[in-house]
């Protein structure tokens, strides 16, 4: 008995489209033709058209039937590899299930480092884009102490003030926020050591940390948000000599004919390479360590 394409794809549960695809990835052999060009399959083609179906259902890629063959020859290598592969796919499906599921619980954006929906859930979008960034340049077990760190800080009134200065905010608002976030740095630093040396946990290299993470908050944060964790990292560290210079550096540049306003790269205030990104996030590492 002979079918025609239709037919052998009814019989098989697929569709003529695919059983034309088949022919074209050369898995099923062409069958002979009628004068009338109509296609005539036979057993064998109804067989190893049922093979492929069979795989493909049991999740096997249309790359590697091949491989497997359509004789009754033991497939159990190739299948033991792709049950493999399938049990790593599955591995990860669960993973990002589990990840979602964390997400919708605490209602935090999907673009947040993994492992990061409940110590992220309060950053904002500069902090969370920071913090992806960080994620690609500081290794694993520095992304967990970030984490940690995040919990153990929940979001006080002086990060939304933060969140929300503005560049041109006055001098004695910066000083009393950079003053408000001294001693959490201070205590951060001390607790976890390597944020002295940040560069010695970024895989890539401290230079293609530092230069990461500067350009990074030089783009993220403006300038008086810059300041405020500089002069924090100041407090914190004991370096009034520097603080000082700071406030000089302040006062000249608002004397008339003193000069562009600092904030900028000119006097290193608000570069990143000097203190941490603003807000929660800024409790991350930096090329001096520095934490909010």
């Amino acid at each position: 008995m002979a079918w025609s394409t239709r037919e052998l794809a009814e019989l098989a549960g697929t569709t003529v489209k695919s059983v034309r695809y088949y022919h074209q990835l050369g898995l099923l052999d062409e069958p002979a033709r009628l004068t009338n060009g109509y296609k005539q399959y036979e057993v064998r083609h109804l067989v190893r058209l049922l093979q492929i179906t069979r795989l493909t259902d049991l999740g096997v890629p249309l790359a590697q039937i091949e491989s497997i063959g359509s004789s009754v020859d033991d497939p159990a290598g190739a299948l033991r590899t792709i049950d493999a592969e399938l049990a790593a796919t599955i591995e990860r499906l669960q993973r990002i299930r589990a990840e979602l599921a964390a997400i919708l619980e605490n209602r935090t954006s999907a673009s947040l480092p993994a492992g990061f929906a409940e110590a992220g859930r309060d950053l904002s979008e500069a902090d969370q884009s920071l913090l992806l960034i960080w994620s690609k340049v500081f290794d694993e077990g520095a992304m967990d102490d970030l984490k940690q760190m995040l919990i153990d800080s929940p979001k006080t009134a002086a990060d939304v003030e933060l969140d929300g200065l503005t560049d041109d905010a006055d001098r004695e608002t910066r000083r009393r926020l950079g003053e408000q976030y001294a001693p959490v740095l201070a205590a951060v630093t001390e607790r976890y050591e390597w944020l002295g040396a940040p560069g010695e946990r970024a895989p890539r290299g401290a230079a293609f940390a530092q230069q990461t993470v500067t350009e990074a908050v030089a783009e993220l944060y403006n300038g008086a948000q810059r300041e405020v964790l500089y002069r924090a990292s100041l407090i914190g560290a004991g370096k009034l000599d520097e603080l000082a210079a700071l406030e000089a550096a302040l006062d000249a540049a608002e004397t008339p004919g003193g000069g562009e306003a600092i904030g900028g790269e000119a006097t290193g205030v608000g570069d990143a390479g000097r203190g941490s990104g603003p807000s929660r996030a800024s409790s991350g590492p930096d090329s001096e360590g520095g934490r909010r």
